[in-house]
C-alpha cells in the first residue's frame, strides 16, 4: 500500500464513499431543496428533520474526531480566522434561490444524473463552468474585490472562526467551549427532530439522516487519516459539490496532466451510486427539458448555484452539512442564507415575480 500514491488511495476511498452517499440519497429521496419545498408548500418537515439529523450526527462525530486528535479540523477551509460574512450571505442567497430554479442542489443534480435526468447534466456543466469562473476566471475579479469586507478575527483574539473559538477568547477552557457548543447545536437539532412522531415513524428519513450524517466524518477520515502521507498529505476535506463539479470538468478535459482528489472522486461516486440504485429499482429513465423556458430557467439557476456555492464556500452539503460539522460561524451564516434563498425561490416559482415572492415571504413572516 505504501507504493500506491496517496492521491489514488484517497480517490478510491472517496469514490466508494460517494457510491454510498449517492445510493442513499437516491433510495431515500434525501434532498435539501426538496426539504424546503415540502416545508413551504405542504407544511411537511420530515425531510428537513432528516437534514438536521444529518447535521447533528456530523457535528458529534467530527468534534469527537477532533477532540481525540484523529483529525485537526482547524486545517479545514471552514475555520480560517478570516470571516467572509458577505460572501456567505450573498453566496448562500444566490445558491438557495438558484437551486430552486435548477431543480435541486449540487448533490441532487448528481443524483438525478445517475437516474437519467438530462436536464441535470446541463445543470452540471453550467454549474461547473460558472464555479470555475468564480474561482479562477472572469467572475473571480468581483469575488476578490468582495474580500475587502472580510473580518480578521485574529485581531479579536480568536484563532479560528468557530463558535468554540469565540468562547475560548472569552476565557472558557478549550474542551468546555467545544463541547458546550457541540452539544447545544447537536442536542437541540436532535430534540427537534425526534419530538415529531411522523419523523420517528419514517424509516426512510431516519436512514437518510443517519447515513448521510455519517458521510461527513467518513470524508474527514479519508482525507485526514487515510490521506495523511508524510511527504504529500491530502488536504483535509469532506463532502461538498460545487467546487468539485468544476474540478471534475477540468479533470475530464485535462486527464493526462491532472491529479484526482477527494472531491472529484466523490462526484463520480455519487453519480455511480445513484445509477446503480436506479437500475436496481427500475426507476432509471431519461428526462429532458419540456420547452425552451424550462431550459433557460435551469441554466439561470445553475449560474446562480455556481457563483453562490463558491462565494459561500459551499452548498447545502458543503456548508450546510460539512461546514456545520466544524461549528464555523461562516458556515452557520451560509446555511441560514441558503435556507432563506431557497424559501424565496420557492415563492418566486409560486408567484411568478421577485416582487411577489418578497411580499409573500414577508407577509408570511
Amino acid at each position: 500500500m505504501g507504493e500506491i500514491p496517496v492521491t489514488t488511495i484517497v480517490g478510491a476511498a472517496a469514490f466508494a464513499a460517494g457510491i454510498i452517499f449517492g445510493a442513499t440519497a437516491q433510495r431515500t429521496n434525501f434532498c435539501t431543496m426538496g426539504a424546503i419545498s415540502d416545508m413551504v408548500f405542504m407544511g411537511d418537515f420530515k425531510r428537513f428533520r432528516a437534514w438536521l439529523m444529518a447535521i447533528a450526527i456530523g457535528i458529534l462525530a467530527t468534534q469527537t474526531m477532533h477532540s481525540t486528535g484523529m483529525i485537526d479540523i482547524d486545517k479545514s477551509i471552514y475555520l480560517t480566522s478570516n470571516l467572509g460574512w458577505l460572501g456567505a450571505i450573498l453566496g448562500g442567497l444566490f445558491f438557495g434561490f438558484g437551486m430552486t430554479m435548477a431543480g435541486g442542489c449540487g448533490n441532487k443534480t448528481l443524483v438525478r444524473i445517475g437516474g437519467g435526468n438530462l436536464k441535470s447534466l446541463v445543470v452540471f456543466m453550467v454549474v461547473g463552468v460558472t464555479a470555475y469562473m468564480t474561482l479562477r476566471g472572469l467572475i473571480a475579479v468581483a469575488r476578490i474585490e468582495m474580500e475587502v469586507t472580510n473580518v480578521n478575527l485574529a485581531n479579536m483574539g480568536m484563532k479560528a472562526q468557530g463558535f468554540p473559538d469565540l468562547l475560548m477568547a472569552l476565557g472558557l477552557p478549550a474542551g468546555v467551549a467545544r463541547w458546550s457548543v457541540a452539544l447545544a447545536f447537536a442536542g437541540g437539532m436532535l430534540a427537534y427532530c425526534f419530538k415529531d412522531s411522523e419523523f420517528r415513524e419514517s424509516p426512510r428519513d431516519l436512514v437518510a439522516g443517519l447515513v448521510i450524517g455519517l458521510m461527513v466524518p467518513t470524508g474527514w477520515w479519508i482525507t485526514g487519516v487515510l490521506g495523511n502521507d508524510d511527504f504529500s498529505p491530502a488536504p483535509l476535506a469532506s463532502f461538498t459539490f460545487v467546487g468539485p463539479i468544476g474540478e471534475s470538468l477540468q479533470y475530464l478535459m485535462t486527464f493526462t496532466g491532472a491529479t484526482i482528489n477527494f472531491g472529484i472522486a466523490a462526484v463520480a461516486g455519487v453519480i455511480t451510486g445513484s445509477f446503480l440504485v436506479s437500475i436496481a429499482t427500475k426507476s432509471f429513465h431519461l428526462e429532458s427539458f419540456s420547452d425552451a423556458d424550462d431550459m433557460l430557467r435551469h441554466m439561470a439557476g445553475a449560474v446562480l448555484m455556481g457563483m453562490g456555492g463558491v462565494l459561500a464556500m459551499g452548498c447545502t452539503i458543503g456548508q450546510g452539512l460539512t461546514g456545520m460539522s466544524t461549528l464555523g460561524i461562516g458556515s452557520l451564516i451560509a446555511f441560514l442564507s441558503i435556507l432563506a434563498g431557497g424559501v424565496l425561490g420557492m415563492k418566486y416559482l409560486e408567484e411568478g415575480t421577485l416582487g411577489g415572492a418578497l411580499r409573500a415571504v414577508f407577509a408570511r413572516a
